[in-house]
């Protein structure tokens, strides 16, 4: 259906790697793009969706005391990497068991930004060109039909 309809797919994937990874194969296989939404592994997994041509999703869980996966966003090329609320669920730390917000994604990024050795912000804006790319948004480019300031 996705690949008829040109458009890209969200997984969210738990205790079925093998079934997901024939899955992402086979989709990927039939040029149908897709992310593996809220994803905390395993590698392997990350692995066969980046062969795939898909993206990683990272959530408020890597802000969480127990999260052990930063190799895993480590390995995630650049170009392929998105963050995500999972609003209402999910909050990042400090927000942890409070409903999510979206805005609160920031803290995702924060935190992705720091596995990965670089500026909050050099995250946040390529998280958002992936995720304008990704799903083929129409944003305008920065300055282009933006608001005007208010006085």
């Amino acid at each position: 259906l996705a690949g008829r309809h040109v458009k890209p797919v969200v997984v969210h994937t738990r205790e079925a790697v093998d079934d997901t990874a024939a899955m992402i194969a086979e989709a990927g296989a039939a040029g149908v793009r897709g992310v593996l939404h809220c994803f905390t592994g395993p590698l392997s997994l990350a692995e066969t969706a980046l062969a795939a041509g898909w993206y990683i999703s990272f959530s408020g869980i890597v802000t969480f005391k127990k999260w052990d996966g930063d190799d895993l966003v480590r390995m995630v090329p650049p170009d392929r990497m998105l963050a995500e609320s999972d609003a209402p669920y999910l909050a990042p730390v400090p927000n942890r068991s409070k409903r999510n917000e979206p805005g609160w994604v920031a803290l995702t990024v924060a935190r992705l930004a720091v596995v990965r050795g670089v500026d909050p912000a050099e995250m946040g804006e390529l998280v958002v060109q992936n995720a304008v790319r990704f799903f083929n948004l129409p944003i305008p480019a920065r300055g282009e039909n933006a608001p005007a300031a208010s006085a």
